[in-house]
């Protein structure tokens, strides 16, 4: 779970780190509360859940009331679907810094990193300066040591005050990532300001999401959703993701739904909707078609490959799916697997055809969806 930035402070705050203050508003009503909050100049945030606001336009710097109004207007009548701003009181920014946790997928342990140039794109410089980034293994069973921190800040090139301000945040933002069971833990950037107060100017939050049920000061909600559909997909648990193609894709398997995904794009399609419904979900068929044809699409390529989850028992429910919901756009069927004998025939005796080579069905559903078949 990606958390907003609002939430990402909180966490900060909790665990000792400053950040700049901040009201959350939802409505333009609201905004006078707040700028009583944080004073001028200020900062309007987009609260969603996607990097690069600045260069979006996402984030406006106002210097009174009246722009506030207008600059916010703005902000929630856009394509972005912003649904909530964070006003926080504007920063005398001495310097930025780079700060950030998360899990070493090699190693099994925790890795900081810092940079001593924050607000900068840190993949970026990842593949273009790598040296500027420091580096920090700690193991979790140990904990977070003093030369860790050491390590981090004086590696940086970091050191007096400063470098006791750096340091603070990075225990602050190891007890943010263990307590929340995060995948990663961000500020970018951490600033250091006129007076040398360390301050969170931005934060990111990512939560592992098999940690959620020990985590319930996060519950899920429509807030971070596009669309109900998507909120819909994942209160019922089903992987499901929205797209601008035409075909929708309702697969059994993760791995098998990217690989059909590439198989579309490579023949010259386009995927309007990716729904997984393998695994647990495996007897849910008729659900599945239910989200796929609550978004517009030229045609449903149904993709399987059952060893657990038996083809036979998704071809009952692909067949009752139709049957249901009548589906006004056609349908294209590539279903094997365990008990695969017992699939094709409940397939034909539902008068489908069943297709047994993937690349075959792909593109037969990129020639329907094109308008060639």
């Amino acid at each position: 779970m990606n958390l907003f930035e609002y939430q990402a402070k909180e966490a900060f705050r909790e665990c000792g780190i400053a950040t700049p203050k901040g009201v959350l508003v939802r409505s333009v009503k609201e905004l006078d509360a707040a700028f009583a909050e944080t004073g001028f100049p200020c900062v309007l945030k987009s609260q969603v859940l996607r990097g690069g606001r600045g260069k979006a336009g996402l984030i406006r710097v106002v210097k009174d009331a009246a722009a506030g109004r207008k600059e916010a207007g703005e902000l929630f009548a856009s394509e972005h679907n912003v649904r909530m701003l964070l006003v926080e009181e504007a920063v005398d920014i001495a310097r930025e810094i780079y700060l950030a946790i998360t899990v070493d997928p090699v190693t099994g342990t925790a890795l900081l990193m810092g940079c001593a140039e924050g607000g900068v794109d840190i993949e970026s410089l990842a593949a273009t300066q790598p040296e500027k980034i420091v580096r920090v293994n700690v193991d979790m069973a140990e904990g977070l040591g003093g030369y860790h921190v050491n390590n981090l800040v004086y590696g940086m090139g970091l050191s007096g005050d400063t470098g006791k301000q750096a340091g603070a945040v990075v225990r602050g933002l190891y007890k943010v990532f263990r307590s929340r069971d995060a995948q990663l833990a961000e500020i970018n950037p951490l600033f250091i300001t006129g007076d040398g107060r360390a301050v969170a100017g931005d934060g990111k939050l990512i939560i592992d999401d098999n940690s959620l049920p020990r985590q319930p000061r996060y519950p899920l909600s429509r807030d971070y959703f596009d669309s109900d559909v998507e909120f819909e997909a994942a209160q019922e648990g089903i992987p499901y993701l929205r797209f601008n193609g035409d075909i929708a894709l309702m697969c059994a398997g993760s791995g098998l739904t990217t690989t059909v995904f590439d198989l579309i794009h490579d023949a010259g399609g386009s995927v309007a909707t990716y729904v997984d419904f393998g695994g647990a979900n495996y007897t849910r068929a008729v659900r599945a078609m239910e989200l796929c044809l609550e978004t517009p699409s030229k045609v449903i390529l149904v993709v399987t490959f059952g060893t657990i989850a038996r083809a036979d028992v998704m071809a009952d429910g692909v067949v009752e799916a139709i049957k249901k919901l009548n589906p006004k756009v056609p349908v294209v069927l590539r279903i094997r697997g365990t008990n695969e004998a017992e699939a094709f025939e409940t397939l034909k005796q539902a008068g489908l055809t069943n297709l047994s080579d993937t690349e075959e069905a792909v593109r037969k559903a990129v020639e329907l969806a094109a308008g060639r078949a």
